[in-house]
């Protein structure tokens, strides 16, 4: 990759009206930094913050020019370091305003825009469509990636309610894809992934309305562990649609919580009953059910993940996990090999099904149209831990994910990306992949947009 000059990089900020930052430039790492501090090392050497999409075309223009690569950082989140790159880094972090019509329904939101900045313009239209459960987490790489949320066995995947995106191309064109216009590209925008195609400046959606519903939070020690997620996935595969659930244990070494989470969209008095065979399997020690607000249910379910390093792995599950798979994924977890973040390590389901069930596979770019279940398996450590500890934690994830293999069928979800995948195509993709590989080819044929676990690469 070429090294831009510093008469390259005057250029560019004269051609934009965004900031453009380099390192040691007062504000560069907050729009630089890895999410995942895995990949604490990479260091840009830029980063343009546009203010428009006019910026973004002449961004990518004077990348062209000078022969340096690109990363687009949206809400940065990526697990695998995406968010940043040696070269150029399009921040869209501006480009965050969200407008909504209650009397449409219809949600537009800026490239840049985070989950919370989407709520906050939801709310007042009481109305919703399935979101992510992290305040920071950006709107583009959630859609772009598939989507889910708690309401998605009702609502689908956060891609089922995009009903238009407006991106930049590799040549600089800005491009309106929905379902008469572009719609290869649309297609390809509802599940194939952030990067791939060009720049996402905009997303609309639509909403539905919402109502009001109860959530709940059950706590067990590590001993009640396998009647627990045995009884859960049973549950879950009874219960109506409008319940949700995410049943993990998570370990730091010195101890370990079996917990299950989630909400109804109905009244607490019915949640308690589907929930009954899981309070009678083990009396947890926390108990909390209780009727919210569909916003209050949003709060109780904000997750963000603590700072540090991390790697994840995931199965795609078109059925529950058998009991011995369950006790062998528990075993394992009581041999996580310890490091110094606070978020430890472990393994949690969630429930999919429902909607997400209802639409065909071929109809948008992700794949996972019969799965059930989404198994994710987690591991962290601190940045100043040894590589002796990185190295027993990566071969502890791993065994973990080789245990629960038979049970995946090699399927992953693209939005818990992980970088170790040897098979992603089919993994994220599916069938779905030479599809995506054709767009690819035809709209960026040069390759503009390339990065690791990038569609043609």
């Amino acid at each position: 990759m070429k090294s831009p000059s510093e008469q390259d990089w005057r250029r560019l900020g004269r051609a934009v009206t965004g900031r453009v930052l380099r390192p040691g430039d007062n504000g560069f790492g907050a729009v630089s930094t890895p999410f995942n501090r895995r990949y604490a090392a990479t260091v840009p050497a830029g980063v343009v913050s546009v203010a428009s999409t006019v910026d973004v075309q002449r961004a990518i223009a004077w990348a062209r020019d000078v022969g340096v690569g690109v990363a687009v950082r949206g809400g940065g989140h990526s697990y695998a370091g995406f968010s940043v790159g040696p070269g150029l880094v399009i921040d869209l972090g501006a480009l965050n305003t969200v407008s909504a019509s209650a009397s449409t329904g219809l949600v537009t939101a800026g490239g840049g825009a985070s989950m919370s900045t989407v709520y906050a313009a939801i709310e007042p239209c009481e109305m919703a469509f399935a979101l992510g459960n992290g305040a920071s987490v950006g709107i583009g790489g959630l859609t772009l990636g598939g989507g889910y949320g708690a309401t998605s066995r009702v609502h689908g995947i956060t891609a089922d309610a995009l009903v238009a995106t407006t991106l930049v191309t590799a040549d600089g064109e800005v491009l309106r894809c929905d379902a008469n216009e572009n719609a290869d590209l649309f297609w390809a925008c509802r599940g194939g992934g952030g990067g791939n195609f060009g720049v996402n400046v905009s997303f609309t959606f639509q909403a539905e309305p919402v109502s009001d519903c109860a959530t709940y939070v059950l706590l067990w020690r590590m001993e009640d562990a396998e009647k627990v997620f045995s009884v859960v996935q049973e549950t879950v595969r009874s219960a109506p649609d409008a319940f949700a659930a995410r049943v993990g244990v998570s370990t730091t070494g010195a101890d370990a919580i079996v917990s299950c989470i989630g909400q109804h969209l109905g009244p607490a008095s019915e949640l308690r009953e589907i929930l009954d065979p899981v309070l009678s399997v083990a009396q947890p020690f926390r108990v909390m059910i209780e009727d919210r607000t569909y916003w209050q249910a949003r709060d109780d379910l904000l997750h963000d993940t603590s700072a540090g390093a991390f790697a994840a792995r995931t199965s795609v599950l078109t059925q529950p996990l058998p009991d011995d798979a369950i006790s062998a994924m528990l075993a394992q977890v009581r041999r996580w090999p310890g490091g110094g973040n606070a978020d430890g390590g472990g393994a949690a389901l969630f429930s999919w099904g429902g909607a997400v069930n209802r639409v065909p596979v071929a109809d948008t770019a992700f794949p996972h149209r019969e799965a059930k279940f989404l198994l994710s398996m987690d591991t962290s450590w601190a940045e100043d831990d040894p590589s002796a500890v990185v190295d027993a934690n990566l071969g502890w994830l791993e065994e973990l994910a080789a245990s629960m293999a038979p049970y995946g069928g090699d399927r992953s979800y693209l939005n818990f990306t992980d970088p170790d995948l040897k098979s992603w195509r089919s993994a994220y993709y599916g069938n779905n992949y030479p599809r995506l590989a054709e767009i690819k080819r035809r709209v960026d044929p040069d390759g503009f947009f390339a990065f690791e676990q990038g569609i043609g690469s």
